[in-house]
């Protein structure tokens, strides 16, 4: 059932004069009726109505949308029309699912598409996400909104821009296409997301980008922390950020750099959690530890990792080897443990035991527990 019907022209006219004033006060839509009917004789050449509302049903006889709008003007065969201020919903299952406004729009007469430009709004009127832009268009029977140019979106807890955005009510999400997209968490701690292309996953509360992405967290204008990865999971409900795929993280405080092929951040608990391999650089230090897996906990500094863990001075060449290493970030204190390896060029020096604690900087490691063995090889020269 389209929104036009093939039916003689003067049955046209009434039936939407009537869609138009269905839903307005009785004395003002009467005269308004009396003054467009009156009129209808004389437009059948160019077909204008003024304050009319439009409307398309599917095959059940459900609302596919509804729009007001101050003018509408048919072209001479009737298959499209242009209309001025529309004000309207767009529907799904029968339901309201989006508000939308702008300056101008056109449909289409099979009624599948309606396309909006000037100052459009569209609001997702479950979740409050308001999509603002300079064009819009909307597949009811594809379930697809799309608003573009000079796109931004706001919401209580994310704000962005892009190219385009495309909704999707079923799935319950907002695709961002840009380059870049720039998104920012609207809650403390604030964040920055920057990307190719994100989805924004409304129900789950989620930001999920399947391509290089860059998370920045913000403390006031200043850029506190960094993160950088091919693909990325951000949760805006419990602030944490999934890195996957080659993954960087440059934090502040304490300075390091930690780099692998996955991270689980969390930004209230101030926590990295790696269960995959993992590299971290103490710059200040000249310090690189490598692992199997790792936890880094930013108040009180302290990083845990275990497996095959590779602790090296890079100003010194020392190395520690252990099955499991806790470093005190602050102190730079190292407390290693299991098959303990230590060695460094001057003097040349191994040590091996199942224990040890110290500072590779200084040189100073003290292996002990159990049986030590101590290896020092002369200067000959």
């Amino acid at each position: 059932m389209g929104w036009i019907r093939s039916i003689a022209l003067p049955v046209v006219l009434v039936s939407l004069l009537i869609t138009g004033v269905g839903c307005r006060p009785e004395g003002r839509g009467a005269d308004r009726l009396a003054e467009s009917s009156s009129a209808a004789d004389e437009v059948d050449s160019n077909l204008v109505f003024n304050n009319i509302t439009l409307e398309q049903v599917d095959e059940n006889g459900e609302l596919l949308w509804k729009v007001d709008a101050e003018q509408a003007v048919y072209s001479p065969d009737q298959r499209n029309a242009d209309i001025i201020n529309p004000d309207g919903e767009l529907y799904q299952g029968g339901k309201a699912v989006y508000q939308i406004q702008a300056e101008k729009g056109e449909i289409r007469r099979d009624g599948n598409r309606i396309f909006m430009r000037g100052n459009v709004v569209a609001t997702d009127i479950e979740s409050g996400a308001v999509l603002r832009g300079d064009e819009m268009e909307w597949q009811p029977y594809e379930d697809l909104l799309i608003v573009k140019g000079n796109l931004t979106g706001t919401h209580p807890q994310l704000r962005f821009t892009a190219i385009e955005a495309r909704a999707t009510n079923e799935d319950r999400q907002i695709e961002l296409f840009g380059a870049p997209i720039e998104a920012f968490t609207e809650e403390e701690p604030k964040l920055r997301l920057q990307g190719e292309r994100l989805i924004w996953k409304l129900d789950e509360e989620m930001v999920i980008s399947e391509r290089p992405v860059q998370v920045q967290q913000f403390e006031g204008e200043q850029v506190t922390n960094q993160a950088n990865g091919n693909a990325a999971e951000v949760n805006l409900q419990a602030k944490t950020i999934r890195l996957m795929q080659t993954a960087i993280l440059t934090l502040a405080d304490p300075p390091l750099q930690l780099s692998g092929d996955a991270f689980l951040w969390n930004i209230d608990q101030q926590t990295l959690i790696s269960d995959q391999p993992i590299t971290a650089f103490q710059r200040e230090e000249n310090i690189i530890m490598t692992a199997n897996q790792g936890r880094i906990e930013y108040d009180p500094q302290i990083a845990y990792f275990t497996g095959n863990v590779r602790a090296s001075g890079l100003d010194d060449q020392s190395l520690l080897t252990s099955d499991r290493l806790t470093w005190n970030i602050a102190s730079q204190q190292v407390d290693a443990e299991g098959n303990v390896v230590y060695t460094q060029p001057d003097p040349p020096t191994t040590l091996r035991g199942p224990r040890a604690v110290g500072k590779l900087q200084d040189q100073t490691i003290v292996v002990s527990g159990g049986r030590v063995e101590t290896q020092i090889i002369p200067n000959l020269q």
